[in-house]
């Protein structure tokens, strides 16, 4: 065989990295100089803070410290005639502004934390001049964070790089086209002729290379050509390369980094779009673009022109990319609302597809939420993730539960991250699970959370790949684009019914408690305030609260991001959280009793002698006992309206008379609970149906302490193979109290102690658990599990507009999966004739095995927030035994009264102390009035409501006003068909879980 001088692999790659070296020569350094700050300043106080020069390897500050920087120099004259660029690395995130402050580009330390099999992060690079004339003077200033783009402290925060240096623009395109050819030859078999000619070629280039000149350069280059020129044949695949920049809006760093990282992206992006003719950039979450037309309005300014073009693509369709589990069903309607009229109304956009790559699983609510708010397409990559089984496709469509669908597709390298290089390409190729049925599929590539999204090494990459002879094409163009794409051929795609379970970061569904009770808190405080404004919007005094409405809105959907709710971000983010939260709550709360006042009248002095008015915004009629001011009283409430505590006050007094209590046993007309001496539920007696709840011998309520190293976002499958330790119970009280019948108690273990009051109210089959907690335990885990006297294949679990069944056995992986399970009000164990119900009003985390109902209290991991959950916690949750199913057993109404309790205000309505007024009565039992609300654009009336037991069915709304027009709608509130008013009363028919919108003129 011919001697051919072929070099090995080991000398390629050497000679590679020379070439890269060759890149940049360093002239001389910058003079630098910073003014540090704890937090962010304006560039008109750039000066404000410590003032230091800055020397080489010196550190400038410590984690989350921010500086302006400010470089001066001047070009040497042995520059004159070449390429200038600046070299910049402060061991941080930084962005070069402008003599006006706007900012112009990005930069990322090349040390940040990343997966580096998807390539190396770091962007140091800031092109000076293309022709330098020699003497130039250098003034540069620069907005610094001391962390990288994951929020980590790199190198003690050291200036390593601030220098004056010579490009050399051959050496760079030599670089690139000799990275993608040897990694392609990498890429291939060893026996292909291909990778033989590539190896020569490759060879050939680098023995040009002695002195690494620009002639050398362009000779190698030459050698390269025809290797790189080689196109491959009629395509079986081709990939649709999309340019963006993941950003988490907090995680690792707080939610003020995000906006800074948004402008460094941003910049970048402008930047490369200029100089790129074929990159096409594309971001989503309206909330980011808030900030930079807030905080960077001529960079703002610099978007819309871009978008025009159809250069800056805008993605996705809500306002932040958002957790789906936790978030409630009326707020997910919401992300649209507000991210679609974002998009429209500053760029004439409408996004048609939901961008969510990196959230913790899906609901299977969603696929019905998309489509009635014209969104057809779904992307998501996290699926890859999964722990035990591999989701079987990667374009199909995606069926919710009540059947609509949309048509999804997973970027089959399993990144969002990728590097854009051959390797990720061939990825792609050989794990789409659909290629027999598509010809087409994705690439998603950029360096995400601050990292700058795509740089240079990405775009030149794809250049050099369009069509080269090894790999499968790519091109860049939009998501959406490739979307209209595959639908158009759409037959042969298999459809996935039911959520899409993520089978990893279970420990979200708990984690950081305290943020996903003021979430649920504060998405029913909204429902309660926007009913409470309609009905006193109607009257000539009030205004209805649009401005602040949305302002709380849209900073609820904030903290629904899918690292802040579900728990995942660092301490700082939670302290933040939780401080807004509590000042949004009051807020809410204030506007709440503003509008209640305008329907009632005062009769006494403001704080004395004061009628009371019940309020009661759900859709039915409901009988209680309610605590007014010390005093109890079996009331009547009407649905969606309200009434004076007078006229609606009755005896109740035949229940009440049956209630006992002593250590062992107490009980009301319904239920005889028996107590074990450690406190737990040894019997649950329902004396109408004449059997026991509890499975025998079976202890309920121990408060179960398992051991947990999980993190934020996991916990092991196996956490419940070691037994758990329990809390002591120190002390117990028993007594009857008006209509209720208490047990107090109080635990304590290890540093935690914990109180529970045990309620059992007269006339009602539910038994409450009023439970505080001081917890102060490190990676631990607390639960409480209720055995049941059923026996059931299957649990029913309330999600947003419905409910979705899951397995109680673990028969397949896809099973033993699903160890633990999202669920929100309530979950639901029942066989055709008795079932059981777990309720709560703040949790989400759930584990039913066999006949065991379980729900995750708390937890306490230490990474990323080392203080997690460490804090007094409140919380209810209630066991509810009910004839026959959870549909007969009206279980979906009792989960909604044990969230939104019968209100109060002091006054009487205004028609009188004896006026009943419902605004509205839905005749169907199973259909529920989610959201009574004004229409985003005028003053018509737009209620919103579900089918809530998966059941055809036909009903009518009867609103107790006059109508003078009614329509259904889409969720963005778009007429969709006029419907018939008579006697006030529209006509509706659902389709199992369907969601229907009307807007009603009155």
């Amino acid at each position: 065989m011919p001697y051919h001088h072929i070099k090995t692999h080991r000398a390629l790659a050497a000679t590679l990295q020379r070439i890269e070296k060759a890149i940049y020569t360093p002239l001389t350094e910058l003079y630098t100089e910073a003014w540090i700050t704890p937090e962010p300043v304006p560039f008109a106080e750039r000066q404000s803070g410590r003032h230091e020069t800055i020397a080489l390897g010196q550190s400038w500050g410590k984690l989350w410290d921010c500086a302006w920087f400010h470089f001066t120099g001047r070009v040497p004259e042995q520059a004159t005639g070449q390429a200038v660029v600046l070299l910049i690395d402060l061991s941080g995130e930084a962005c070069v502004v402008d003599s006006n402050g706007n900012p112009l580009q990005g930069l990322t330390t090349v040390s940040s934390t990343f997966d580096y099999s998807l390539g190396r992060p770091g962007k140091h690079v800031f092109p000076l001049t293309e022709r330098a004339q020699g003497g130039e003077n250098i003034d540069l200033w620069a907005d610094a964070g001391c962390n990288d783009l994951f929020g980590r402290y790199q190198d003690s925060g050291t200036l390593k790089e601030s220098h004056v240096a010579l490009f050399h623009e051959e050496m760079y395109h030599l670089y690139y086209d000799f990275e993608v050819l040897h990694e392609l030859m990498n890429q291939i078999s060893p026996d292909t002729a291909r990778h033989q000619r590539i190896l020569f070629a490759l060879s050939k280039a680098a023995n040009e290379l002695a002195d690494y000149t620009v002639e050398e350069a362009r000779l190698a280059r030459a050698h390269l050509a025809a290797e790189l020129a080689k196109s491959g044949g009629t395509p079986s695949l081709q990939l649709s390369a999309i340019g963006h920049a993941h950003i988490d809006l907090a995680w690792l760093w707080p939610l003020r980094e995000t906006i800074r990282k948004g402008a460094r992206t941003f910049s970048t992006a402008l930047a490369l779009l200029d100089r790129y003719p074929d990159y096409i950039f594309g971001a989503s979450q309206p909330q980011l673009y808030q900030w930079m037309k807030d905080y960077y309005p001529q960079l703002y300014k610099k978007i819309a022109p871009k978008v025009a073009e159809g250069r800056w693509e805008t993605q996705g369709a809500m306002w932040v990319e958002p957790d789906t589990n936790i978030s409630g069903g009326e707020a997910l309607v919401r992300q649209i609302i507000y991210g679609k009229r974002f998009f429209r109304e500053e760029f004439g956009t409408e996004p048609k597809m939901l961008w969510l790559p990196d959230v913790f699983g899906y609901s299977g609510a969603l696929p019905q939420i998309l489509k009635k708010a014209g969104v057809d397409y779904f992307l998501t990559i996290k699926l890859s993730w999964n722990t035990f089984n591999v989701f079987p496709h990667h374009t199909f469509f995606w069926q919710g539960i009540d059947g609509s669908r949309v048509l999804s597709h997973m970027p089959p390298e399993g990144t969002y991250n990728s590097s854009a290089a051959p390797r990720a390409l061939i990825a792609a190729e050989k794990n789409f699970a659909d290629k027999a049925i598509s010809e087409y599929s994705t690439l998603l590539f950029g360096i995400g959370d601050g990292g700058g999204g795509p740089g240079t090494e990405h775009l030149e990459r794809l250049a050099r790949e369009k069509n080269l002879a090894g790999l499968v094409p790519v091109k860049q163009e939009p998501i959406e684009t490739f979307f209209e794409r595959i639908a158009a051929d759409s037959d042969e795609y298999k459809t996935w019914v039911g959520e899409l379970y993520l089978e990893k970061h279970q420990g979200t569904y708990t984690t950081q408690a305290r943020n996903k009770r003021f979430n649920r808190k504060l998405e029913l405080a909204l429902r309660e305030l926007e009913f409470t404004a309609v009905l006193a919007a109607r009257t000539p005094d009030y205004t209805y609260p649009t401005t602040e409405l949305d302002t709380i809105w849209k900073e609820v959907l904030l903290y629904q991001f899918h690292d802040i709710l579900p728990g995942s971000s660092i301490t700082r983010v939670y302290d933040e959280s939780l401080a807004r939260y509590e000042e949004m709550a009051s807020q809410v709360q204030d506007l709440t009793r503003q509008a209640q006042a305008t329907l009632l009248k005062q009769t006494g002095t403001v704080t004395t002698n004061q009628p009371i008015t019940l309020f009661n915004s759900l859709s039915w009629e409901r009988q209680e006992w309610l605590q007014v001011e010390g005093q109890w009283h079996h009331v009547t409430v009407p649905a969606l309206g309200y009434i004076s505590l007078e006229h609606a006050s009755s005896s109740g007094t035949d229940t009440a008379s049956q209630l006992e209590a002593s250590t062992d046993v107490f009980q009301n007309d319904k239920l005889r609970v028996q107590f074990a001496p450690d406190g737990s539920i040894q019997s649950i007696f329902d004396k109408e149906q004449q059997r026991e709840v509890l499975e025998a011998g079976a202890y309920a309520n121990r408060l179960a302490v398992y051991h947990d190293e999980g993190d934020a976002w996991d916990f092991p499958i196996q956490y419940d193979e070691q037994k758990p330790r329990h809390f002591k119970l120190e002390e117990m009280s028993v007594r009857v109290e008006g209509p209720q019948a208490i047990a107090e108690q109080r635990y304590s273990f290890g540093k935690s102690t914990l109180q529970q009051r045990i309620v059992l109210r007269a006339g009602s089959q539910r038994l409450d658990f009023v439970t505080h907690v001081d917890w102060q335990e490190n990676h631990k885990m607390l639960r409480t599990s209720f055995p049941v006297a059923v026996n059931a294949s299957e649990a029913t679990c309330d999600i947003q507009f419905g409910s979705i069944k899951r397995p109680t056995h673990r028969n397949t992986s896809w099973d033993m999966a699903r160890y633990e399970i999202c669920a929100h009000k309530w979950i639901d164990l029942s066989q055709w004739d008795y079932g059981v119900a777990l309720l709560n009003d703040c949790k989400y985390g759930h584990k039913v095995t066999q006949n065991i109902l379980d729900l995750n209290l708390l937890r306490s991991p230490s990474y990323p927030d080392p203080v997690a959950d460490r804090a007094e916690h409140d919380f209810t949750y209630a066991l509810y035994p009910h004839a026959g199913n959870y549909i007969t057993g009206n279980v979906v109404r009792a989960g909604y009264e044990l969230n939104v309790p019968v209100q109060y205000a002091q006054g009487e309505p205004q028609q009188g102390s004896s006026s009943v007024t419902s605004f509205a009565q839905v005749a169907a039992e199973n259909v529920i009035v989610e959201t009574i609300k004004k229409a985003e654009d005028g003053n018509d009336i737009i209620v919103r409501l579900y089918e809530a037991s998966g059941s055809s069915t036909h009903t009518t709304l009867t609103i107790n006003t006059p109508i003078q027009a009614a329509s259904s709608t889409n969720l963005l509130e778009e007429t969709e068909a006029t419907l018939q008013v008579q006697d006030n009363t529209i006509g509706l028919t659902f389709k199992p879980f369907e969601i229907i919108t009307l807007r009603i003129q009155i």
